[in-house]
């Protein structure tokens, strides 16, 4: 999963059981969300990543803030699809006993 300058903090107590992977990215000048975001960060179990876009506001209006978090978060899914493909099958090896 990945945020783009948005608030985990509102799902409260359901932030300790996501599961899923996630990188939230936040504009570097975003205070108030940055906070907000380390916040969540903490509550989380999940394997999670907490990242700024300098100089980028809330919006990520600034010339490159948004190929700046394309980037980051193609380099997220693509990291996370491949140790899951090879998890998955290393758990149906195991099962066949290979």
């Amino acid at each position: 999963m990945v945020s783009r300058g948005g608030r985990p903090d509102l799902a409260g107590t359901a932030l300790p059981l996501v599961e899923a992977p996630t990188l939230l990215l936040v504009g570097g000048r975003d205070d108030v969300v940055i906070t907000l975001n380390e916040r969540a960060r903490d509550q989380m179990r999940a394997d999670v990543r907490f990242e700024t876009i300098p100089g980028a506001t809330h919006l990520f209006e600034e010339r490159g803030a948004l190929e700046q978090v394309a980037t980051s978060a193609r380099e997220w899914s693509l990291s996370h699809i491949t140790s899951t493909r090879a998890e998955s099958a290393a758990q149906v090896n195991s099962r066949c006993g290979r």
